[in-house]
């Protein structure tokens, strides 16, 4: 095992007492064992720092970072990176859990690619409830647990930008290399993986692991949530953080195929401003339609 690449698993809790012990189980309990766990909690105000350093005194060697200030994903994903020694990177919700295969089946995925310049691999989530209830899966399955519609691999900078296929974050590994490359998660940003998926793609390709891999836990504030919600500030910020990563799409992009991908994606963005009642917004995204449009 030791000849294996080491994998560093970032777990990024804030006001996960309840799920964050589990989380971190599912780490350890991994077949694969080549594992560094930095655990990162964003100044909780639950008992979550508690329950970390109650699960740290049999895990000594795990590193602890705790945020006496609330400093986001982005910032407290960074701050971790910098600490990690693995070669390919996990970043793991501290209410979301891992399958006991999910990094043994994403290193054999890298080990044994015929793909050229593979960054990310990614497979399928299975989503649950609060209480553990099953509820759904984020790729529909067959009988036998196989996606019936299967996600891109490849060259997918395309798809990503019409949204012609969505990437399952939660379940994916990525090269450190890539990231260091990429400068880390945009900190600008209030969530991440629409960002580091497109910037990642422009020269990397994706791998697509038709496995069950994850249990993606759905809470009323699960981010998936807030996108559509009128008049609401956490709602304003993630939506805006998505016109930078548009913007930054735009200098990305160098056909017109690619301009006519991010168009679909940006009507999409602006229907979504209207129907949050983010007139702002909206209006911001008249002249990078214009300009997708004539350049």
């Amino acid at each position: 095992m030791h000849n294996l690449p080491l994998v560093t698993v970032i777990c990024l809790c804030y006001n996960h007492e309840k799920f964050v012990i589990e989380a971190l189980t599912s780490i350890t309990n991994q077949t694969y064992k080549n594992i560094e766990i930095i655990v990162a909690d964003d100044a909780s105000n639950d008992s979550s720092v508690q329950k970390i350093k109650e699960w740290h005194k049999n895990y000594p060697h795990t590193a602890l970072i705790i945020n006496e200030t609330n400093l986001g994903n982005t910032k407290t994903f960074n701050k971790a990176l910098k600490l990690s020694n693995g070669d390919f990177i996990i970043d793991l919700a501290a209410d979301d859990v891992l399958f006991p295969n999910c990094i043994e089946k994403q290193i054999s995925t890298f080990l044994n690619a015929k793909t050229e310049r593979l960054a990310i691999v990614y497979g399928n989530a299975e989503i649950i409830s609060e209480d553990n209830t099953h509820l759904d899966y984020y790729y529909k399955v067959d009988n036998d647990k196989k996606a019936i519609t299967k996600p891109a691999s490849g060259d997918i900078y395309k798809a990503i930008l019409s949204q012609s296929s969505m990437i399952c974050s939660i379940s994916s590994m990525i090269k450190k290399e890539v990231l260091i490359e990429l400068n880390g998660y945009d900190e600008n940003l209030s969530y991440e993986d629409l960002d580091i998926w497109i910037r990642t793609s422009r020269n990397y390709n994706f791998e697509f692991i038709d496995s069950v891999l994850i249990k993606k836990r759905e809470l009323a504030n699960s981010l998936g949530n807030m996108f559509y919600k009128k008049l609401n500030t956490r709602t304003k910020k993630i939506n805006r953080s998505t016109y930078l990563v548009i913007r930054k799409a735009i200098v990305l992009n160098q056909t017109k195929e690619e301009n006519k991908a991010l168009l679909k994606r940006l009507h999409f963005e602006m229907e979504k401003a209207y129907r949050t009642l983010d007139l702002l917004l909206f209006l911001r995204y008249i002249p990078l339609e214009l300009k997708l449009r004539f350049s």
